[in-house]
């Protein structure tokens, strides 16, 4: 048996005409690059990559190794596209958003939207954004908010997006994608629920409590201490506790925040029932132009990719060949395709960054479809 030093002494040798090999072949794909920019012709070329796995594959010696290798000349053949987008990037040849820069938003003859009553968490949301005399409305539902920014009814939308507790709000992600309505900035506020009943009413009276799914989540253990109540879930917090105030029974209640209590008449019964005390909500503001402020910092993106092995983990290490800060990774499941999804992705940087254009060209041209959601 040959000494471990010994072999391990060979393997240091060979990794180090693997890198020189390696060296050399990225320097042969910059020459590639200056080729495609004089010709035009397109960096990634899914055909010629795939014959060429197919011919190095057959030559290994066993399957193992054949997996290894293509596995192997896949990393490095992604390497390669990654090089040459900075170079296109480095000669001047770049692809800017359609998005207009402002100096900030215009805000003083703004009409905004809400959905849900007044008391709303996205009311709260919207005032802390706009101001509180802002001209706002509201609507019934987050599509009829997107709607009203469509037909010109308004124009900024408040939606929220992500809640700490309970998750995404996944309808709002896939009306970013219905609509061509866009982020421009974002305000999370701190969710702190309270069980809402009428004058006069007890705990010990309640059978049935009215607040909208996500609510109903986040309150979740102290809705265990009560698992003979029926819980019912509404389009909105504030639509609770109007019904609870229109209904007039002791035997109702809503979770809702405490300053539903003040403008439906209601009895506060239990403050902070949510699980986490530090609950909090992050709203988006969606508009139905392509601009962005100048102190933007942070780019949304969605993507597809094809449903087939490592196609996800190609298209994430554009940001990490980049050395871009992803803050969130979402999914949603395309409608009509089974076990497909289109992925959500936040991350750090602006429009004007070469890492974040190398990181966008590379996923345009490497995935089915990609929408920039905006910059804020």
């Amino acid at each position: 048996m040959r000494d471990l030093q010994e072999i391990r002494k060979e393997i240091d040798e060979i990794d180090d005409q693997i890198v020189a090999l390696y060296e050399n072949r990225m320097k042969l794909t910059s020459e590639v690059a200056e080729y495609k920019i004089d010709t035009g012709k397109k960096i990634f070329d899914k055909e010629r990559e795939e014959s060429k796995l197919t011919t190095l594959g057959q030559k290994a010696s066993c399957d193992f190794t054949r997996n290894g290798i293509r596995e192997l000349f896949e990393q490095i053949m992604a390497m390669s596209r990654k090089k040459q987008y900075q170079l296109l990037t480095e000669h001047g040849i770049v692809e800017k958003p359609e998005f207009q820069n402002v100096d900030r938003l215009e805000v003083r003859n703004a009409r905004i939207v809400f959905q849900g009553l007044e008391g709303a968490y996205s009311q709260q949301a919207m005032e802390e954004f706009f101001g509180e005399n802002c001209d706002n409305f509201h609507v019934d539902t987050w599509k009829d908010a997107m709607e009203a920014i469509a037909d010109g009814r308004a124009d900024y939308a408040v939606l929220p997006i992500e809640n700490s507790s309970a998750g995404i709000v996944s309808e709002n992600y896939d009306l970013l994608v219905e609509y061509d309505n866009y982020i421009v900035g974002e305000q999370i506020i701190k969710i702190d629920h309270a069980l809402l009943g009428m004058p006069g009413a007890k705990e010990s009276d309640i059978k049935s409590v009215y607040s909208h799914k996500q609510s109903l989540m986040q309150c979740s253990d102290f809705l265990e201490e009560h698992g003979d109540w029926e819980k019912c879930s509404l389009s909105n917090n504030a639509v609770a506790a109007r019904k609870i105030c229109e209904d007039g029974r002791l035997d109702q209640a809503a979770i809702a925040s405490a300053r539903n209590a003040e403008i439906y008449g209601l009895h506060v019964l239990r403050e902070s029932i949510q699980n986490n005390k530090n609950n909090s909500t992050r709203f988006i503001i969606v508009t139905g132009e392509r601009i962005y402020t100048r102190d933007a910092g942070r780019i949304s993106i969605c993507f597809e990719v094809k449903h087939e092995s490592g196609a996800l983990y190609h298209a994430l290490s554009h940001f990490i060949y980049n050395g871009i800060n992803m803050t969130n990774i979402q999914s949603r499941p395309l409608q009509n395709r089974n076990w497909e999804y289109r992925f959500f992705v936040d991350f750090e940087g602006c429009f004007g960054d070469e890492a974040v254009q190398n990181a966008l060209r590379g996923l345009k041209e490497e995935t089915i479809s990609l929408k920039i959601l905006g910059t804020y």
